[in-house]
């Protein structure tokens, strides 16, 4: 069968992400993927700076990731969790916890990060009902902000500037103040967290929790920001009875250059999100920690149990490889890959600088964005990229990559010659 057979039957059978039935825009049939590259079916091979949407930060094909799925799979491939229990889980559950910042220690195995999401918005509406606030029912969050698809996640996303505006009046209404601020690394004023703490001040009554993504707002805008901005919201969290959810789907596991997003600020939330590279990129997973002081609060809460329950929970296939995948990170020097890709993005990327499309440049660990001054025309701009032997996918105004941490010097050269070339060209 030649690509353009397979993409025949495509188009006739199977709808893409963010895309119509049939699929508009170029679609790129993958024959396989290994270490850091993609082999299309017409024989073309890309370098790849996605990581498949952030995952598979150990490359593709890892030997000891397909060990783990290979030697799991014949014992138990999957078994329900509903009154059972079994060895992968058990593992990665106590290995989550040893790895989270202290409290965190009870862990929820799920399927999805979006899931991740929804069991986090339930633990927290749950635990002011145990503790005897059940006018707490909304969240507070900043817009720019991304949490999932499912509808309980995308309440919290920016109901203006989102993906899901569609869907605004079927939502739950949240509270939103802007953006945070000041930049990475740029000078704190207290005038930044105003709105945050003016908000908690006039609605805490209200307000069950805080859900935020820890110094980087990933696929809401890649903006980068102060650590110092989490520090507070921590403070403000505790003085008004506000749980503090982070969301690490895009941010754990390094990505940031430390092992959590919230390692920049010191602090630890009371509900955590985990997914994308939990099982580095092998299969779907997620998790969501909550403290002990959570979880006693949903024990006091009627009906005294967490009502939750994903058929695939803790699958043990997905639970293994999370656990091949976790201790393959911590075995390796991944910080000083995730330095060296940061000092290489940026430098590479700065001439990106002087182009007049251009508005900003930002690296911070292994996240390179090149934010434009209006949107990238993908039909354009996509196959531009494959032209360069690279995979780079942009969505609105942002050039991003964010490669496997297992890239090397040249081809992370490769992809940031061919952002600089897409942009200067066609954009």
């Amino acid at each position: 069968m030649t690509a353009r057979d397979l993409l025949a039957r495509d188009r006739r059978s199977v709808w893409h992400p963010y895309n119509a039935s049939p699929a508009v825009g170029p679609i790129y049939p993958v024959r396989r993927a290994e270490g850091t590259r993609l082999y299309l079916e017409d024989g073309r091979e890309l370098v790849d700076g996605m990581s498949s949407w952030w995952a598979a930060i150990h490359g593709y094909g890892h030997p000891a990731l397909v060990e783990a799925i290979e030697r799991q799979a014949k014992d138990m491939a999957h078994v329900m969790f509903g009154g059972l229990t079994h060895r992968p889980a058990v593992e990665l559950s106590e290995k989550l916890a040893s790895l989270a910042p202290d409290p965190l220690e009870r862990v929820f195995l799920c399927d999805s990060g979006s899931v991740s999401v929804e069991v986090a918005i339930k633990m927290a509406l749950q635990y002011q009902q145990g503790r005897g606030r059940p006018k707490k029912q909304s969240l507070l969050t900043v817009r720019g902000g991304y949490h999932g698809d499912t509808f309980g996640a995308m309440a919290t996303c920016d109901p203006v500037n989102g993906m899901h505006t569609l869907f605004r009046g079927a939502l739950p209404e949240h509270h939103f103040v802007p953006p945070p601020s000041p930049s990475f690394g740029e000078p704190w004023d207290e005038a930044h967290i105003g709105e945050l703490k003016g908000r908690l001040e006039q609605r805490g009554g209200e307000i069950a929790a805080v859900i935020l993504e820890p110094v980087v707002q990933g696929a809401g805008g890649m903006r980068f920001y102060s650590p110092r901005y989490l520090e507070r919201v921590r403070e403000l969290c505790d003085e008004h009875g506000a749980l503090l959810i982070l969301d690490e789907i895009a941010t754990g596991f390094g990505r940031t250059g430390r092992l959590f997003g919230c390692e920049h600020a010191g602090i630890a939330p009371d509900i955590m999100c985990l997914g994308k590279a939990l099982t580095g990129g092998m299969m779907t997973a997620a998790a969501t920690l909550a403290t002990g002081e959570v979880a006693a609060g949903i024990r006091d809460s009627a009906p005294g149990l967490f009502m939750h329950g994903p058929t695939f929970m803790a699958n043990p296939l997905a639970a293994a490889v999370s656990l091949a995948s976790i201790d393959l990170l911590l075995q390796s020097d991944w910080q000083a890959r995730v330095a060296a890709i940061e000092e290489q993005l940026v430098r590479e990327l700065a001439p990106c600088r002087e182009l007049a499309q251009v508005k900003d440049v930002r690296a911070l660990g292994g996240i390179g964005v090149v934010e434009l001054c209006d949107p990238v025309d993908m039909d354009v701009v996509q196959p531009a990229f494959v032209d360069r032997g690279v995979w780079i996918r942009p969505f609105g105004r942002l050039v991003y990559t964010m490669p496997p941490f297992v890239i090397e010097q040249g081809d992370l050269s490769r992809i940031t010659g061919a952002i600089t070339q897409v942009v200067r060209d066609h954009t």
